[in-house]
């Protein structure tokens, strides 16, 4: 079997093994330390770490800097790129510099809106959406030609990701707008967080129906709850985020102080529950600022220790 990057989630995923990748998100500013700390956490239990890429369109030192970051520290990134703030030329030349800095993960993204961030009078670009970035860097690595036909000296080997909701509306496009990023080019999906099982199952279903999970890897996306208070916002504040009353009324039927230890407890049980289904190549851990929990999930979960592939 052909790899095309090279990279260690991508051996992981076409070995058949179960894969894991966590997210650490630079801070808002230059403290290098304080994303190394964070970082730290993930080294030995992710196959691999994504970086955002300015998440919520709040600034923050770049996905590009911070992935050389990961690397200096032994940790294999998955470089997050949207194309909210870049045009063509722009995002080409990323590509090209991650590759020439060793990245060979790339997940591509359009991005949140601008109005959701701190410079909501910034001007959105989205010159390409996330299905055309995909399409202009298989292009790049597959065809060695640029969106302009520029030959590319020296093609960016890259294994190439998207990211896909299946809780938005309407239900039965999320899976068809999967499939238009696998044609363009996405080799593994990260999905948003799972927290309505039945439904994520139900998507699933027509994935493998429709033999997506055969021509893609399928990463099921999980967010451990910390408190109520943080189930509740997700629930009525976040944009096709589903999240049972269920879970809710668990965490409210144990202390304040004990919330923490369900939420893990929860969360250990959810990736127990998405590995059981046909078609989920692996999870992606998203402890969002709780990095440190990552390791104590992932062990609860039996993910641990990671395999070692060459």
């Amino acid at each position: 079997m052909t790899l095309t990057a090279g990279s260690k989630l991508e051996k992981i995923l076409k070995s058949g093994q179960k894969a894991v990748t966590c997210e650490c998100g630079p801070p808002r500013g230059a403290d290098a330390e304080h994303f190394r700390h964070k970082a730290s956490f993930l080294k030995d239990c992710a196959d691999a770490v994504n970086v955002t890429d300015n998440q919520t369109a709040v600034v923050r030192f770049c996905s590009l800097a911070a992935c050389r970051i990961l690397m200096d520290m032994g940790i294999e990134p998955v470089m997050q790129m949207v194309t909210r703030d870049m045009n063509r030329i722009a995002l080409q030349s990323n590509v090209l510099g991650a590759a020439a800095l060793g990245i060979k993960n790339l997940l591509c993204l359009t991005g949140d809106h601008n109005s959701f961030g701190d410079h909501p009078q910034a001007k959105n670009v989205h010159d390409l959406d996330s299905v055309q970035l995909l399409a202009a860097v298989k292009a790049m690595r597959d065809d060695g030609k640029m969106i302009s036909g520029t030959e590319v000296v020296g093609r960016p080997q890259m294994f190439l990701g998207a990211a896909v909701n299946p809780f938005a509306d309407p239900f039965e496009f999320r899976v068809v707008r999967m499939a238009k990023k696998i044609k363009a080019g996405a080799q593994f999906v990260q999905t948003q967080c799972i927290y309505d099982m039945e439904r994520f199952a139900k998507f699933m279903q027509m994935a493998n129906d429709m033999g997506l999970t055969e021509q893609c890897y399928v990463l099921a996306g999980v967010t451990p709850f910390k408190s109520v208070g943080m189930a509740n916002y997700m629930k009525k504040f976040v944009p096709g985020m589903l999240v049972p009353d269920s879970y809710i009324q668990r965490l409210k039927g144990v202390p304040k102080e004990k919330q923490a230890e369900e939420g893990i407890k929860i969360a250990v049980e959810q990736i127990q529950q998405l590995l059981e289904m046909k078609g989920v190549a692996g999870i992606h851990l998203m402890a969002i600022e709780w990095e440190e929990k990552a390791p104590e999930i992932l062990k609860a979960a039996g993910l641990l220790p990671r395999p070692q592939v060459d």
